[in-house]
């Protein structure tokens, strides 16, 4: 399986499936240095920010999120 074909299959779980999967995964990088995360974490920023700008994924508001992730936690 691909990274792609996992992340596809991975976003399509059900909510609580999905922050179990994020939690464990989350868990996997606490021997990471921080040089490895920061790196990580630039290139999934280039990553998505490709994505946003080939039109392949959008952005929302700050305000938006805020108040999606409030739902989530009601």
């Amino acid at each position: 399986m691909n990274h792609q074909t996992l992340e596809h299959s991975a976003l399509h779980l059900p909510v609580h499936e999905r922050a179990a999967l994020a939690h464990k995964l989350l868990i996997s990088l606490e021997y990471q240095s921080t040089a490895d995360i920061e790196k990580a974490w630039h290139a999934e920023a280039q990553r998505r920010a490709l994505q946003i700008t080939q039109g392949q994924s959008s952005s929302v508001s700050s305000e938006e999120a805020s108040a999606a992730a409030r739902a989530l936690l009601r």
